[in-house]
């Protein structure tokens, strides 16, 4: 099983959005996908509620009982977790963090929202978690999305899929649904397919290089 982390220092920068509508895609592409609810405002857990669906499933739990929560889903055969981790408790997000096989770090091209990565990105690093930034709340177009692609990248990899404000997100969300699932046509539901493509690729990768690591270890 695989472990994606959405974190960041910032609140407000989209983290159970990514978390909810990255599930549901996976769950899609034939992933069986558990979302981790740490953050206790419980927005995604709220989603849960009002999802007749029974994929992805959902659980709300404490740092503390992350790593049994995990080997549990490990044992039970599901192939991917997404942790929903709070905007500023710092153990909680370094706990998700250290269990994870990538982490996705949501910001706004805002000035405050740039300002605050430096610290979300110094733990990851400290932690040896390969991570990448995916922008949020954008634009559709603009210098913006450029400018914040070019000050990202000077602290680490940025998605190249930028998501892009829109109400559907919130309407979906409210229904229980992602935003494939809600306007399956919409351009909301293209962005999220592409960001979902992406983060597979990747998880991909982390996988083959892990594989290939264990085989050039000598026998005991």
């Amino acid at each position: 099983m695989q472990v994606v982390s959405l974190v960041t220092q910032k609140g407000g920068s989209g983290k159970t959005t990514l978390a909810v509508n990255l599930a549901v895609a996976a769950c899609r592409a034939g992933r069986r996908t558990l979302i981790l609810d740490l953050d206790p405002q419980g927005t995604a857990e709220a989603w849960y509620q009002d999802r007749e669906e029974a994929e992805p499933r959902l659980v709300r739990l404490e740092a503390a009982d992350l790593p049994r929560a995990l080997e549990l889903a490990r044992r039970q055969g599901f192939t991917l977790a997404f942790i929903d981790t709070p905007g500023r408790d710092a153990p909680a997000v370094a706990s998700a963090i250290r269990q994870s096989d990538f982490c996705l770090v949501p910001c706004r091209p805002t000035p405050p929202d740039m300002k605050a990565q430096p610290a979300t990105v110094a733990t990851i690093r400290r932690l040896g978690r390969p991570f990448a930034f995916v922008l949020t709340q954008t634009p559709p177009r603009g210098f913006r999305i450029r400018e914040a692609q070019q000050g990202l990248a000077v602290l680490g990899p940025v998605v190249p899929v930028p998501v892009v404000a829109r109400s559907v997100y919130q309407d979906a969300q409210g229904a229980g649904l992602g935003v494939v699932e809600y306007e399956p046509a919409g351009k909301a539901a293209e962005e999220m397919a592409r960001l979902w493509a992406w983060l597979a690729r990747r998880l991909e990768r982390i996988a083959h290089d892990a594989q290939a690591h264990l085989a050039r270890r000598p026998a005991s």
